[in-house]
């Protein structure tokens, strides 16, 4: 079913979405280099961009490009300004972010125990909750979240727990994908998984009372 595109001009939500974006991004650039899980979408496309040696920003480029057509096809009211924000600038920002932090901090900042943890733990916190402020800016969604929509109108009919299935078998999907790839899933998956879904919930009813 196809509608209008949801490219708002609200200043204020797309200036939030823009900064939750570069939020992600930053946070997400400490993550990779812990090496101590990421999200399932990041996860399968780090694994993949290392498989065939290209950056992530180029890979996640491409790849969110070819799900962005899928979503253009059937749903466009997905797409809007935080859908080109999260495409484009997210790996880009992790790969700028990796040359930054390369040369500006000491060579086992991110492999010495006690700073790799308190690094991850303060990290994953702060991609939770711009990840979360994102999706509550209500300014479109990620190509990688519109096909888990799109697949859960079909399938699911209406019924919340159906659409959850849906959308906790494409994470796994993804993570599978990443496997192939070679990647190795660990912790920073699984916490993803657990509060993600509650600081969206959290974070959208502050965001709404401030409105």
């Amino acid at each position: 079913m196809k509608t209008d595109f949801n490219f708002k001009w609200k200043p204020r939500q797309i200036i939030t979405c823009f900064v939750a974006v570069f939020g992600m991004g930053f946070f997400l650039s400490f993550l990779v280099l812990c090496d101590l899980g990421t999200d399932p979408a990041t996860f399968m496309n780090l694994s993949a961009s290392r498989a065939v040696g290209l950056s992530l920003g180029n890979w996640q480029l491409i790849i969110n490009i070819v799900m962005l057509v899928v979503v253009l096809i059937f749903k466009r009211s997905l797409i809007g300004y935080g859908t080109i924000f999260n495409m484009v600038l997210i790996g880009y920002y992790v790969d700028f972010f990796d040359w930054i932090w390369g040369r500006l901090l000491p060579a086992d900042t991110f492999t010495t125990p006690i700073s790799r943890w308190a690094i991850f733990f303060v990290t994953l916190f702060g991609f939770i909750i711009s990840a979360a402020v994102y999706i509550n800016s209500d300014m479109g969604v990620a190509p990688y979240d519109g096909i888990p929509i799109l697949i859960g109108e079909k399938v699911a009919g209406g019924k919340k727990l159906l659409a959850m299935t849906v959308r906790i078998l494409w994470d796994a999907a993804a993570i599978g994908a990443g496997i192939i790839a070679g990647g190795v899933p660990v912790i920073g998956v699984i916490l993803m998984a657990i509060f993600l879904g509650p600081a969206i919930s959290l974070v959208g009813k502050l965001m709404r009372k401030n409105r």
